[in-house]
């Protein structure tokens, strides 16, 4: 690591923006492999799959048509709804299913099934994110309980939890989030960073592997501003070490520097809406409607970042509201993904 910050004074170039897929739905997490396709959560029921060369193909068991994608009280809160993506070990797609509150394992070709439904006896809640790491653990993130899940953002409720998929199976590893999203490890699998989307902050825990009955997550503390400015949503590492964060709703593009600075890379909110919707989301009494104000032009909401490409400098942001990827070059590359071995 050099003592200069490869993001220092950078901001995304508009102008550079290129986009890659039409008509997609919801394309909120996105994978990356290595010889340049894509994979995209897709709102349908399932991924939809982009070769480099831009040709797409839908991969699903059904293909029924979503909701309105404007209308925030039926899209979001009925049926399969693809979330977070994962490579499973053997190149498998893991889907955590925001619809159906379950952790899936999707083969290339379609074939689902589910891995888990419930812990310790109870329905798993609002499935988010996950995350396979190098030891072959999944880390899977739930954001509430409550039913229905709009309620717990509205009122900040603080349910979410990280649970893990080790040798012994699915157990809680750390709760009490305010509506857990995405996770990341750092490069040397140290740290697991939290996102807290109504928090909004981002919390990270250190891995503890000293108990033979596997990892537990320990020394919780806030990394970077206690308030982002915005409600966190996608989070990827960069090789230096910055967590490049999206700002969903208020559409924004930071990073958080190994200090825990924050830089703003991008900026495609509207200012008034994104204060009102951060006034209301403080006071509890946020609205579809206020909401619904806040919508950028590049990615809509704003979901999630990726890093792909030969040189993994190709920055590709998910949204809930998008139809086209957007993607840009970055100063610094990102942090390999885990992979598959064919």
């Amino acid at each position: 690591m050099t003592d200069l910050n490869p993001l220092t004074g950078f901001s995304v170039d508009r102008a550079a923006i290129r986009y890659i897929g039409t008509d997609l739905q919801r394309p909120e997490c996105i994978l990356a492999e290595r010889d340049g396709t894509l994979w995209s959560a897709d709102g349908r029921g399932g991924v939809m799959r982009i070769a480099p060369d831009g040709s797409q193909q839908f991969i699903g068991q059904r293909m029924d048509l979503a909701a309105d994608k404007n209308d925030v009280g039926t899209s979001f809160t009925q049926g399969t709804l693809p979330n977070g993506l994962a490579f499973a070990a053997n190149g498998d797609i893991l889907i955590s299913n925001f619809g159906t509150d379950l952790l899936e394992v999707m083969t290339r070709d379609g074939r689902t099934r589910t891995l888990y439904d419930r812990i310790d006896g109870m329905p798993i809640g609002k499935v988010n994110f996950v995350l396979r790491d190098s030891r072959n653990r999944i880390w899977l993130t739930v954001s509430t309980r409550v039913n229905p899940w709009t309620a717990a953002v509205s009122s900040r409720v603080r349910d979410g939890y990280v649970a893990v998929v080790d040798e012994g199976g699915l157990r809680v590893v750390a709760d009490n989030f305010y509506f857990t999203n995405e996770v990341r490890l750092d490069e040397k699998e140290e740290w697991l960073y939290i996102v807290e989307t109504t928090g909004p902050h981002i919390t990270r825990m250190r891995l503890d592997e000293s108990d033979r009955s596997g990892v537990r997550l320990t020394d919780r503390e806030t990394f970077g501003p206690s308030h982002l400015g915005g409600n966190p949503d996608g989070i990827a590492f960069d090789a230096y070490g910055n967590l490049w964060c999206t700002l969903i709703q208020v559409d924004q593009l930071i990073a958080l520097t190994p200090q825990g600075d924050k830089l703003l890379l991008l900026d495609d909110g509207d200012p008034e809406a994104s204060a009102n919707l951060m006034k209301r989301m403080h006071e509890g009494t946020v609205r579809a409607e206020d909401m619904q104000r806040t919508q950028g032009q590049i990615a809509p909401w704003m979901a999630s970042v990726t890093f792909g490409g030969p040189d993994l400098q190709t920055v590709y942001l998910g949204s809930l509201l998008g139809t086209r990827i957007p993607y840009f070059r970055s100063p610094v590359p990102g942090l390999p993904m885990v992979h598959w071995v064919p």
